[in-house]
């Protein structure tokens, strides 16, 4: 492959798929009879790698080989990471990666591995491994690197997740790990550090009752003793703060596995409801902000127009401080809550709010808009991760600067979840030969890595507290959906219903966290949901109180609320919605989470499913697919039916169950006729979303 330079020929040499060299060729008008000058030179000393694969005792390698050409002597260096192992090879490489050029694995590793396999486990193989020492003595030339290594881990482990640790419930294998550790300084430290944990242990062992539940809700405020007008008083900048200290207190807990697909699927799972405590937390927060706005915009249905749009423009303005702050969590929660029906319909309180409040609001609706997967909102978390203040243009910003300390980055935690949830359902969790994928940690990894730089951003932000605000904050009653619908329709009562019965908004569903004790339903999705629709579910018209036409004063608003619940979506494309699907076992078979697309039929998703079990997808005829509904109750879907379309809304999770299989005792299967309308995800199909998350 060549082609012609000013002044010479540049040739590129290809060899196995790869460039080799880069040769240029200086080339000379020659007179007659005269000795050709043509020099041949080397361009090219860069290191020109190969990458192969080797398996090697249970372990899968890519090894890029590094050849460094333009010098005396050709030269070449070696490197490999793992790809693919056993469980036991991946344990047992914690010992060795550092040592083969591998030094990433421990991080990823210690981050990644309860996707597979258990903290118990672990200690198990590297227990087994310690009592089995490289090298005669303590001394020999193999030994001290395996101490050094195990120093490391051990080190490592430790001071990042203690926690893992203290989940063991008993000391006992604390108790057999002591003793093996390196007798030198290091694994003495060491050594002390887990007896200490084996004393938490046993003292827990002895008093069970002392461990708190970190679950657990607030008690349920007096509604009587809530006055929503007070929130009028607190200036803006007061409350963003507040809301910034609970944001940035909450980030800092935030235990990043938490968020991983595989951990975070399970939430909802009997049994699990103490998993993920740190993004339960988090939701919970978004969720309890999100309904205080509501709240104090809906609660006080006397209120005339001009006065309640004071309320709006207050939050508004308090969602400006956020984003200034660069609390993008907060900021998202006001947003939601401003743009759900119940506040959205109200088309007089929207008409009387100031136009450039409004301006201000659409602004920042389109920081979380969904388009190309959340770009501007990634952007600009790439922009300010790490960054002191907002790279805001205003006189708030400039204001905020002088005098002010250095504020960290609180983001939207969903962008995360749903960025792990979609690469837990696209990538493998095992190769075909049964070998643990590791490559696809490696990519989570790459995610929990943004959430912990974040975090150190956050780590030494120091709050004021303010008692009044946070005693109002405190005392917001929950607003479930009837009744934010009954208090929006006594503020407004809907234009134009029907004879005979009551008009249904058109509200586009949406649940935050299914584990709550409360449920917001917005247009725009929450922390926790994948779910979501972006143009209304029903058939019934619109009210035209949703979109007013002209105008009643000029210094206001003239037209609805910012962003109207319309279908942006242009271009013809599957629906998309993530299921969990476990087998009919009885060893306690775990879900698995599948993106089900509108195109997809029963065999087509019991294969997939099967594949993820890693069960054979050719037996897919053996199987039915069954959809777990509540109250013990189960919908058996048509073996060549479409498993989007028949599906009902109540539920994401699905049995696999081989056919003529005994139905448990209290379930009720029902018709599949019962679908209703159900909360979808828009995309560009399932290559788009691929595409999205594995650039090529």
């Amino acid at each position: 492959i060549s082609f012609m330079g000013t002044s010479g020929l540049y040739v590129k040499t290809q060899g196995s798929g790869h460039v080799t060299a880069l040769i240029f060729i200086r080339c000379y008008c020659i007179p007659q009879g005269e000795t050709s000058p043509m020099k041949t030179t080397w361009y090219c000393p860069l290191d020109l790698s190969t990458v192969l694969e080797e398996e090697e005792d249970g372990v899968i390698y890519n090894v890029v080989v590094k050849q460094q050409h333009g010098a005396p002597t050709s030269s070449s260096s070696r490197s490999q990471c793992v790809k693919a192992g056993t469980e036991e090879k991946l344990v047992q490489h914690l010992l060795h990666s550092f040592a083969m050029g591998d030094s990433s694995f421990i991080t990823i590793f210690l981050s990644t591995y309860r996707s597979f396999t258990s903290t118990k486990r672990v200690l198990d193989i590297l227990i087994d491994r310690l009592q089995h020492p490289p090298g005669e003595s303590t001394r020999s030339q193999t030994r001290q690197p395996f101490n050094r290594a195990v120093c490391m881990v051990f080190s490592m482990w430790l001071s990042e997740y203690p926690e893992d640790f203290r989940s063991l419930g008993e000391p006992g294998l604390l108790l057999r790990l002591a003793p093996l550790l390196p007798s030198d300084p290091s694994g003495t430290e060491i050594r002390g550090r887990l007896l200490r944990l084996a004393e938490e242990l046993s003292e827990q062992a002895l008093l069970p009752d002392s461990s708190s539940d970190r679950t657990t809700a607030s008690p349920p405020a007096d509604p009587t003793k809530f006055d929503p007008t007070n929130i009028l008083g607190f200036p803006a900048g007061l409350i963003a703060e507040q809301l910034t200290k609970i944001e940035t207190e909450l980030f800092v807990r935030l235990v990043p596995y938490h968020c991983l697909g595989s951990l975070w699927s399970q939430r909802d799972k009997k049994g699990h409801e103490g998993v993920c405590w740190s993004v339960r937390a988090t939701v919970r927060q978004f969720n309890r902000l999100a309904n205080a706005v509501m709240a104090s915009c809906l609660w006080p249905t006397q209120l005339r127009s001009q006065q309640r749009a004071c309320l709006l423009e207050k939050w508004i303005s308090v969602a400006e401080e956020c984003r200034a702050r660069k609390n993008f969590s907060s900021l998202y929660a006001i947003v939601s809550a401003l743009q759900s029906n119940p506040v959205h319909r109200l088309r007089r309180t929207w008409l009387e709010t100031d136009r450039e409040a409004v301006r201000r609001y659409e602004e920042l609706s389109n920081i979380f808009s969904e388009k190309d997967n959340y770009s501007q909102s990634r952007e600009l978390l790439k922009e300010e991760g790490t960054s002191k203040f907002a790279n805001l243009d205003g006189k708030m910003t400039k204001r905020r600067q002088i005098g002010s300390s250095a504020q960290g980055t609180v983001p939207y935690l969903g962008i995360f979840l749903t960025d792990l949830t979609m690469l837990d359902t696209a990538v493998k969790d095992r190769l075909e030969n049964g070998y643990i994928n590791f490559d696809k940690r490696r990519r989570e990894f790459e995610v929990l890595a943004q959430i912990r730089l974040l975090q150190s951003s956050c780590k030494n932000c120091v709050f004021l507290t303010d008692e009044a605000f946070l005693q109002w904050y405190q005392s917001v009653p929950s607003l479930n959906e009837e009744e934010s619908y009954r208090l929006s329709n006594e503020i407004e009562v809907p234009c134009e219903p029907s004879s005979g019965r009551t008009l249904n908004p058109t509200v586009i569903i949406t649940r935050l966290f299914t584990a709550d004790t409360f449920h917001y339903h917005m247009k725009s999705p929450s922390v926790s949901c994948l779910d979501v629709d972006s143009s209304p579910p029903t058939n019934d018209p619109i009210p035209s109180a949703l979109t007013p036409s002209t105008p009643i004063k000029s210094h206001r608003r003239s037209v609805s609320c910012g962003n109207n619940p319309t279908n942006n979506n242009k271009g013809p494309g599957p629906d998309m919605r993530i299921v969990r699907i476990r087998m009919d076992l009885q060893d306690g078979n775990m879900y698995r989470s599948i993106l089900v697309t509108s195109n997809d039929k029963t065999p087509t998703v019991i294969s997939s499913a099967l594949e993820k079990h890693s069960q054979d997808p050719k037996q897919a005829s053996r199987y039915e697919l069954i959809q777990l509904l509540p109250e013990g109750k189960e919908l058996v879907i048509p073996a060549t039916g479409n498993v989007f379309y028949a599906m009902t809304s109540s539920s994401v999770d699905f049995l696999l169950r081989r056919q003529g299989g005994n139905t448990p005792f209290r379930s009720q299967p029902i018709s599949t006729e019962t679908s209703a309308t159900f909360p979808r995800i828009k995309a560009k199909g399932r290559r788009h979303l691929i595409g999205i998350l594995f650039p090529i």
